[in-house]
């Protein structure tokens, strides 16, 4: 009972402070910034939780935009983050980044304001670069993260939920060499990059048929140089990515595409050079976070409500936090189901009274979870637990039980 009394105050406190946050949301939309360029919505937010009496500091972990800011009641209370994006895609705001920083603040102030009989930490992590940067990645190399218990963040989506897998994989780009001569007077010289290349992608194509369902392959070519009035070319570049959302074939899909490559290489009698990047790993559910989240968000009647949950979700850098400490996302509804991310539709119902609510909706329901973990050690304790046996079977899963 108690902690109904206090979700609701909560509640009320969220609601009054909502209506600036939702102009700082629609600022924040108006001036979409790309990954590591957010400078005007992180110095947005900074100043706000400042203002606010949180202890902040901007640019951290070697991260211009990237910030951290503090509030502590009392000692030995769970550390809980909170955490949130910024950045936009080319076409602006369209996987409704702009909406998180709101909330994140909403959620900050209001358990700030409003529990005062328990010991608690809140740990606000501005997180830029989440669109192919991998920005959360180079925070927790950096030493980002050691701070906080669990990790806690809000998205916008089409359904009001939770996921439990992410895909995993990586970026392979190929540099082929080849040898230019006459074409007519010595072809027995030549060696084609081009031909290297083609060879790849028509093995990758081969390799199609002999992967798990979920597997996605996707390749391009990136420059192709040849010399003047020759048609051989010397030089090729290309990428091949793949994603899978088994974690534990990502090593042996690297090999075989690996192999391609080399193969390919051998077949034309040219140089291959390959070159790993954009490595993304999968994430780790938390089932008893995510079912606190669907429990917060029925009691408030959320729009939208997918439950048990949504199984899968496309690639993102959050994962790496999720296996550094127990994590879940909040994904709250504000556009029509079936609506993609990424879209035109999305980009246009970034200021909508819908988007709106989502903010007053995914703080509310944050708090409320944030409430049950500091209420309940029983609680905290069992997620805690749960993580650390998730960690172990997917690390048996590795060694060739069961995977998760």
């Amino acid at each position: 009972m108690k902690n109904n009394n206090l979700k609701e105050q909560l509640n009320q406190h969220i609601e009054k402070i909502a209506a600036p946050l939702c102009e700082m949301a629609d600022t924040i939309f108006d001036h979409p910034e790309m990954g590591f360029q957010e400078y005007k919505s992180s110095a947005l937010l900074c100043n706000w939780l400042k203002k606010n009496g949180f202890n902040v500091i901007h640019g951290v972990c070697g991260l211009d935009t990237a910030f951290h800011a503090v509030y502590e009641r009392g000692k030995d209370g769970p550390s809980i983050g909170l955490l949130c994006e910024y950045d936009a895609l080319p076409i602006g705001h369209a996987c409704g980044h702009h909406l998180q920083g709101p909330v994140i603040l909403a959620v900050a102030d209001a358990l700030k304001n409003i529990i005062i009989d328990k010991p608690f930490k809140l740990i606000v992590y501005g997180t830029p670069a989440e669109e192919g940067l991998q920005g959360k990645a180079r925070m927790l190399a950096n030493g980002c993260f050691n701070d906080i218990d669990i990790a806690l963040m809000m998205h916008a989506g089409d359904h009001t939920t939770v996921d439990v897998k992410s895909l995993a994989g990586a970026r392979l780009d190929v540099d082929f060499k080849g040898v230019s001569a006459h074409p007519s007077l010595a072809p027995e010289l030549t060696r084609d990059a081009l031909d290297g290349l083609l060879l790849t992608f028509q093995g990758i194509e081969f390799m199609r048929g002999h992967v798990k369902k979920d597997v996605s392959l996707v390749y391009g070519i990136k420059d192709c140089v040849g010399m003047p009035n020759n048609k051989d070319q010397t030089s090729t570049e290309g990428y091949v990515v793949f994603r899978t959302y088994h974690s534990c074939d990502v090593e042996d899909l690297e090999k075989r595409i690996t192999d391609i490559f080399k193969g390919a290489a051998l077949m034309t009698g040219t140089k291959v050079g390959i070159a790993k990047s954009h490595e993304m790993v999968g994430k780790l559910p938390s089932h008893v976070l995510n079912k606190l989240i669907l429990d917060n968000a029925q009691a408030l009647s959320a729009p939208q409500i997918l439950r048990p949950h949504r199984e899968r979700t496309g690639a993102t850098d959050f994962a790496f936090v999720s296996r550094h400490v127990p994590s879940a996302v909040c994904r709250v509804a504000f556009v029509p189901e079936g609506t993609p991310s990424h879209s035109q539709a999305f980009l246009e119902a970034g200021k909508s009274q819908r988007a709106h609510e989502a903010i007053r909706l995914g703080a509310k329901i944050i708090a409320g979870v944030a409430v049950d973990l500091i209420y309940s050690s029983e609680t905290f304790q069992a997620v805690l637990k749960e993580y650390k046996n998730i960690k172990a079977a997917e690390g048996n899963a590795g060694r060739g039980s069961t995977a998760i």
